[in-house]
């Protein structure tokens, strides 16, 4: 196969501009934060369109692109289903999987089995990944590099999410088997986690925490 090349879509910057919009991003992406407590208030699908189609240009293993989103809006009695399901296994995590250092470390987080942000929320986002892909024929297509390349794919998105001045939830209930019956998702396909999105309700408060310093994080070397 040839491989067809086309120029790079690229205008180098002055170096001040450069650093002005890396600084300009830094402080705005370090405003965001995971909220828990979220508005009723809609949300245009538009938004979430263009937030996905963001996500949808990561870099993935050889561009197999291997992520699937299911964006799920105001269908009350699916959400109420996923709220269901999703509670089931938290509670079993809590009550019985969870080791008790796990729990300590979320204590100071206030998190419990309790999820009715899944249905107050106005989009839930459930992202899969494709674990392999299906040949016309119905024969088996290796994915490289397919948790890599969702996991980048989804750090766009969260970070999308945020500069359309929306917030959002990373919630991972495991096992998350459920989603593919309730979405209807096919066998090759494997949830990776599910996106809370919208505006948080008036008086929303989240945990008191700070990031770890830039030198504590990276090391560079000559």
């Amino acid at each position: 196969m040839t491989l067809c090349l086309r120029s790079l879509d690229h205008h180098r910057l002055p170096e001040a501009e450069t650093l002005a919009r890396a600084t300009d991003f830094a402080a705005r992406v370090a405003r965001r934060r995971t909220v828990r407590d979220f508005a009723p208030d809609p949300v245009p699908r538009a938004v979430i369109e263009r937030c996905l189609a963001a996500a949808g240009t990561a870099p993935s293993g050889a561009n197999q692109q291997p992520w699937h989103f299911v964006a799920i809006g105001a269908d009350a009695a699916l959400r109420r289903r996923i709220r269901a399901a999703a509670e089931e296994e938290e509670r079993e995590f809590y009550e019985k999987r969870a080791p008790k250092e796990w729990l300590e470390a979320l204590a100071p987080l206030g998190t419990d089995p309790n999820k009715p942000f899944l249905e107050t929320a106005p989009w839930l986002i459930a992202i899969f990944v494709r674990a392999h892909g299906v040949a016309p024929g119905g024969g088996v297509v290796k994915h490289y590099y397919a948790t890599e390349s969702v996991g980048i794919a989804t750090g766009i998105l969260i970070t999308a999410v945020h500069e359309a001045g929306l917030v959002s939830l990373t919630h991972t209930p495991s096992p998350m088997g459920f989603l593919n019956t309730l979405l209807g998702r096919p066998a090759n396909e494997r949830p990776f986690l599910l996106l809370v999105v919208g505006y948080p309700s008036p008086g929303a408060q989240v945990p008191d925490i700070t990031r770890e310093p830039l030198d504590s994080i990276a090391t560079f070397l000559p």
